[in-house]
């Protein structure tokens, strides 16, 4: 039974790293450029009135609703700069992450978003959690070798 558990072992650990990190990249890139696109009106490449619309009341109201406090105890001023902000790094990380150049810097900047996304969708835990598992990951491994960080040498060097 033990070889049996060891040759099972040995061939999970045949399992490239980089194919996991390359799947980790696609799909995590790809979730937050999906969402970063439905903030652009692309005819007049602006952000969309409607972004502007749930940063300032949907938003801003389950954000208020999650730290406990009312519009008058903290305003939020600043809500078409989160706007713009939220849409460029939406746009722009996975952009980073899919070319595996700056990954874990990119890894980091989306999992901060997603921890701003599940105070206001605290619901969708579990989704969020898988997107936090797979930016960890990108984050502690780096890209892997399919991936321009690896091609400078930057990059763990894993199989």
């Amino acid at each position: 039974m033990a070889v049996i558990a060891r040759l099972t072992v040995g061939l999970y650990e045949l399992i490239p790293y980089s194919l996991i990190a390359l799947f980790a990249r696609a799909i995590t890139g790809l979730v937050f450029f999906r969402s970063g696109l439905t903030k652009v009106d692309f005819s007049t490449m602006s952000v969309k009135p409607a972004t502007f619309f749930l940063f300032d009341q949907e938003y801003k109201f389950r954000l208020l609703k999650f730290l406990g406090l009312s519009d008058s105890e903290f305003p939020f001023p600043a809500t078409h700069l989160l706007a713009y902000t939220a849409t460029f790094f939406e746009l722009v990380m996975p952009l980073l992450i899919w070319a595996g150049f700056g990954t874990r810097v990119a890894a980091t900047v989306l999992l901060a978003q997603t921890a701003v996304i599940e105070t206001v969708y605290p619901d969708a835990y579990m989704e969020h959690a898988l997107w936090a598992i797979a930016l960890l990951g990108l984050m502690r491994f780096g890209p892997g070798l399919i991936s321009v960080d690896a091609w400078l040498g930057r990059a763990r060097v894993e199989a």
